[in-house]
């Protein structure tokens, strides 16, 4: 799984800092509003030529990670 999450970057100067695919400017919350939206994984493959399947596993992984952190109660 470490590779998956490889493929998220995150450079200031790109995108605003938020986290994208390969330094593509393709955002991971792109790529999640689309999969709300209803949109297949072939549907946004197609949509971005450029993304790979494992990307759009990528971009789940994250937004994962970022929502599974320990909460510290004072």
């Amino acid at each position: 799984m470490s590779d998956l999450i490889e493929r998220i970057t995150i450079n200031p100067n790109q995108c605003g800092g938020k986290p994208c695919i390969r330094g593509l400017r393709i955002r991971v919350i792109d790529i999640l509003d689309l999969l709300v939206a209803g949109l297949s994984h072939a549907e946004i493959l197609e949509e971005y030529p450029d993304l790979e399947p494992e990307d759009i596993k990528a971009a789940l992984l994250y937004a994962r990670g970022r929502l599974d952190h320990p909460i510290v109660a004072a």
